[in-house]
């Protein structure tokens, strides 16, 4: 079946307009990365809210120059706010303080260094909807903006960008993501850029070692090569993890 871009656009709209009203909520805030996934989830938000309702936040640490100029694309064309809230120093202090506990080298914390940022980006968006829920006087929610084919194989941090209120493209593949944006009108210059987390240098896809057209491939139970294939389960396996916590429940006997 062909994917229809039009009529899944209206249906998740109409998703977000439910769950707001049913609950009493008022206005949205997400992260603005200068890529597709935040900017379709910024172009569906304004639909369904108005563009008065949604708070964009642009959270350089270390950060490209090009990736704040397309954030600002992506906020412009859709009419909502961008706040640039700045959090290279709140990074660079944290890893200071690591001072008294060693000296490492960085092949031993790039994993800790490139996780600790979605981490700091997730306090910033929560702290921010607080306060603009006492501003606005009605709540604001934190936006998802993780996609189908990242989830698959856990391509999330824990903690991090894994955590917000409600997640408007989390069924959507990739390409099904490009198409909800060409219908919306999400700049192309941000559409099609290359996928990548802008905290590691690497594409998405560099560093995964499969494309996102393999995963949905995978997800949709097409035929791929086999080696292909086995790296696209472990990585679902071993992310397994990621999406349940074990509690322990006390015996009643």
């Amino acid at each position: 079946m062909s994917f229809n871009a039009k009529k899944e656009t209206e249906r998740v709209v109409e998703f977000i307009r439910d769950y707001y009203k049913k609950n009493n909520l008022k206005g949205a805030i997400l992260g603005i990365s200068g890529g597709k996934d935040s900017g379709v989830v910024a172009g569906l938000m304004v639909r369904a809210l108005g563009k008065e309702n949604v708070l964009g936040v642009w959270m350089p640490c270390h950060s490209k120059e090009e990736d704040k100029a397309d954030a600002r694309l992506v906020s412009d064309h859709f009419g909502f706010e961008l706040i640039d809230y700045d959090l290279t120093s709140v990074y660079d202090t944290f890893k200071a303080n690591l001072a008294p506990i060693g000296t490492f080298d960085e092949t031993i914390t790039l994993n800790s260094d490139i996780n600790i940022k979605p981490r700091l980006r997730m306090a910033t968006l929560y702290y921010l909807a607080a306060l603009y829920s006492e501003l606005k006087s009605g709540a604001y929610l934190v936006i998802g903006t993780s996609n189908k084919c990242e989830l698959h194989v856990g391509y999330f941090t824990k903690g991090g960008d894994s955590v917000h209120d409600i997640a408007p493209i989390a069924d959507f593949t990739v390409d099904e993501v490009i198409a909800i944006g060409e219908y919306i009108g999400v700049p192309a210059k941000v559409l099609y850029k290359t996928p990548d987390d802008g905290l590691s240098n690497k594409s998405d896809e560099d560093k995964l070692g499969v494309t996102y057209r393999q995963i949905a491939k995978r997800m949709n139970g097409e035929e791929l090569p086999e080696d292909v294939a086995a790296k696209i389960d472990a990585m679902h396996r071993r992310n397994l993890h990621k999406f349940n916590i074990p509690t322990y429940r006390k015996s009643n006997s």
